[in-house]
């Protein structure tokens, strides 16, 4: 009998093997209900007498709470740190001292503006373990030949230190110091107010040290109010009964912070906010105004409990002056702004998240998260209205707030964008993905109630598509659609959950929650079941966005007659009217032609759905068919009657040119891949085969002519409002001539009801 020694070395082997495959599912995170890794607690830093004494805080431009230039409080005075060998580790040094639990990146070159003051540190060599920046070897406090042009900026992450307190080591009082708590919350009080969703009332409490605390509310402002309202994604606050909550502080006692706040009501967290003064506690525990501070914040129409519909059927809503595009979540996108009848953008110039918290608040959004320049969410189509743009932050609304009118040098490759606050709704806990290989993807189960209990159960993937999977992802989080699967069995579920408890649903693909969609109810129908048939998903935090030139239709349009003889591939593709077939081939066809030049402005390459693998060979044309229908062309009649089709299958999608600096990626040609890049355009001539509308049979007169790409949704994008292009057309029987082309959504609303019998943003092919 053989037997097998193993060396002792193989289980440390063994570990070491299994700690590198599991590192590389870390970027993946967790899915949802996993319980996080353990975190230490928070112990305050033991310093020799003999180190520096020096505070950290976070500022500049265009920065959420956890991140921005680094700024360090030394002699009396705020300065910077210089770039020159700052490193990962000299980040994560900066971000535990702030109290987050790492750093995520560094940029270098004053990405968050230019500082002021001395430039305490440069040439930093931290090994990450140091208690404080002051510990880490540098040419020493205030030797440097740095500039600000040099200062260093940091990421930290969201989630902080549990149990991190604020410690002020100086001797001297900063006032202007941020405000370090590990979380703040309102905390519905009244149970009128504990049964409603999104919570607009309550204390406003801080955890300290692991324990939730009140606030004093002897120096508390309304400047502070609109502060706490605003981070939790609420526009505004009201006045609310305070008589009721001095008779709750009586008979339970509160627990108060050790500090007060002073806001100037313009920031965007309470964490840039300035320290008050300590609270003063008496001898019962109480403070001196002996009542806790409460709020009362107002909530904007999207997300108000009891909409206003008496008010809504007596006066017609004003035409919105600003608007959002291309984000994945509500709240977020593009920022454009309606001048002389028409959409267009702003220019990144100046951005920063006073100006973004007006747009957020003016759309009935908290103040800002993120203020994103450089087209982060897409790129505009339309003029660039405004330009370095300042505001004060109490503005109504962004056309308020002082700007250059003049967009001299602004491409839309600078558009800027917002990511708004926004109430805490809890869609996302009524949903999940289960049996993905990672937490973007996997079966859809939603949580309903049956017989007065909650249960998990399948989606009926009938009739399942993009629009459904858009806001599943969005009510989860995770971006946008990539993909809607009708059949799921290769992601095995929770098999408690197999059974199907929705079916019948229709979304437009706005909706925050499934729920919200249509849906068959009680009365479920779903004849394959649930199980391997259930509906199906998968998410990316990007998409692309196809939009039409106008122009180019505009100004290539033509009229053509041509021999049947010459036409029969297009027959046989049915890019002719029905009347065709009966036309002998010595006659010919009227054709209506002109060019497209189809844009991809989003943020993430368009990929037809199909797999090259299941791609149409026409035989007649030589060319593969990688979608079914990729763009519709109808004419109408100013009624809206349809007088005239055509269609076009994507045939060929590729790169024909890109902007300066980006590179071709998908030729057509030898069977190469097919697809647009982000920043290029896939140009369709006029004289390609079935690029036209047959008007044959159109009588002369004035119509109106409309292209629809993608119309099917079969591509997931980040707006489909824009995949829309309508003309005026004029036929006289001789000649054939467009004007007034635009693209869908671009214009007011006046300016497209002279458009009658169309649809004014989404259209529904389905």
């Amino acid at each position: 009998m053989l037997s097998t020694q193993y060396p002792r070395c193989c289980p440390v082997i063994l570990l070491l093997l299994l700690k590198l495959v599991l590192a590389q599912y870390e970027h993946l995170g967790y899915p949802p209900g996993y319980p996080d890794p353990e975190q230490e607690h928070y112990t305050a830093p033991q310093l020799t007498a003999d180190t520096p004494r020096i505070q950290l805080r976070l500022a500049g431009d265009k920065r959420k709470h956890n991140e921005g230039r680094v700024e360090v409080f030394y002699n009396s005075e705020w300065g910077t740190v210089c770039d020159d060998d700052f490193n990962i580790h000299a980040a994560q040094v900066v971000c535990r001292e702030l109290g987050y639990v790492e750093a995520i990146s560094w940029s270098p070159s004053s990405k968050y503006g230019k500082g002021q003051g001395p430039i305490w540190f440069d040439n930093l060599h931290c090994s990450g373990k140091e208690r404080t920046l002051a510990l880490c070897p540098s040419n020493g406090i205030g030797v440097s030949d740095c500039k600000h042009s040099e200062d260093v900026g940091v990421v930290c992450s969201d989630k902080r230190i549990p149990g991190f307190k604020f410690v002020n080591t100086l001797h001297n009082h900063v006032e202007n110091l941020d405000i370090q708590v590990e979380d703040v919350r309102i905390r519905a009080i009244l149970s009128s107010y504990r049964k409603r969703i999104p919570v607009t009332e309550g204390y406003v409490e801080v955890k300290d040290g692991g324990k939730w605390k009140q606030i004093c509310n002897t120096e508390w402002t309304e400047f502070n109010s609109r502060v706490i309202c605003g981070m939790f994604g609420f526009p505004g606050e009201r006045k609310y009964n305070a008589r009721v909550y001095k008779m709750f502080a009586r008979r339970r006692k509160p627990t108060f912070w050790d500090f007060s706040v002073n806001c100037t009501g313009n920031e965007a967290h309470l964490s840039s906010c300035k320290l008050g003064h300590a609270t003063l506690l008496k001898s019962n525990g109480t403070c001196a105004g002996g009542l806790p501070v409460v709020v009362s914040c107002v909530p904007g129409r999207t997300f108000a409990a009891t909409p206003m519909m008496g008010f809504r059927k007596a006066f017609k809503p004003e035409q919105p002056l600003v608007r959002l595009r291309g984000g994945a979540f509500v709240g977020e996108g593009r920022v454009e702004v309606l001048k002389n009848g028409e959409w267009g953008t702003i220019c990144d110039d100046n951005w920063n998240l006073l100006s973004a918290t007006v747009v957020c608040r003016e759309l009935g959004f908290g103040t800002a998260k993120e203020a994103l320049s450089g087209g982060r969410l897409g790129q505009g189509m339309g003029p660039v209205h405004m330009n370095e743009v300042k505001c004060s932050g109490f503005e109504k609304s962004i056309t308020d707030c002082l700007f250059n009118k003049e967009a001299l040098g602004c491409s839309h490759e600078e558009d800027a964008a917002v990511r708004c606050n926004i109430p805490a709704m809890g869609f996302q806990e009524r949903l999940r993905l289960s049996g993905g290989r990672n937490p973007y993807e996997g079966r859809v189960e939603v949580l309903v109630e049956r017989n007065g209990s909650l249960v998990w159960g399948t989606v009926c993937s009938e009739g399942w598509g993009t629009m459904e999977a858009m806001v599943v992802c969005r009510q989860l989080g995770l971006g946008f659609a990539s993909n809607a699967f009708q059949e799921t069995w290769y992601w095995p579920g929770e098999v408690s959950a197999d059974a199907v408890v929705m079916s019948g649903v229709r979304c437009s693909g706005t909706e925050m929650s499934l729920s919200h969609c249509l849906h068959h109810g009680d009365h479920l129908n779903c004849p394959k079941g649930g199980g391997r048939n259930a509906a199906g998903v998968s998410c990316s935090d990007t998409a692309p966005d196809l939009v039409l030139n106008p122009q180019v239709v505009e100004q290539t349009t033509y009229m053509e007659d041509r021999p049947m003889f010459m036409l029969q591939c297009a027959y046989e593709e049915n890019c002719l009217t029905s009347t065709s077939g009966q036309t002998p081939a010595n006659s010919y066809r009227r054709l209506l032609r002109f060019s497209s030049q189809i844009h991809n402005n989003g943020q993430a390459d368009f990929r037809p759905k199909a797999s090259r693998n299941s791609w149409v060979w026409h035989e007649c044309h030589r060319h593969y068919h990688s979608m079914e229908v990729f763009t519709l062309y109808d004419l109408f009649s100013l009624n809206g009657t349809k007088v005239a089709e055509g269609h076009k299958a994507s045939f060929c999608l590729e790169d024909s040119e890109c902007d300066e600096g980006v590179e071709k990626r998908y030729e057509c040609a030898n069977f190469g891949e097919q697809g647009i890049t982000v920043s290029c355009w896939d140009t369709y001539r006029h004289d390609i085969d079935c690029q036209w509308v047959d008007i044959t049979d159109v009588k002369p007169g004035d119509y109106i002519f409309q292209i629809v790409i993608n119309p099917n949704y079969e591509v997931p994008e980040t707006d489909y409002s824009n995949n829309i292009v309508k003309c005026r057309c004029r036929y006289d029987g001789h000649r054939v001539w467009m004007y007034s082309c635009h693209n869908g959504g671009s214009l007011s609303t006046e300016s497209e009801q002279t458009f009658p019998g169309l649809l004014n943003n989404q259209v529904t092919h389905r």
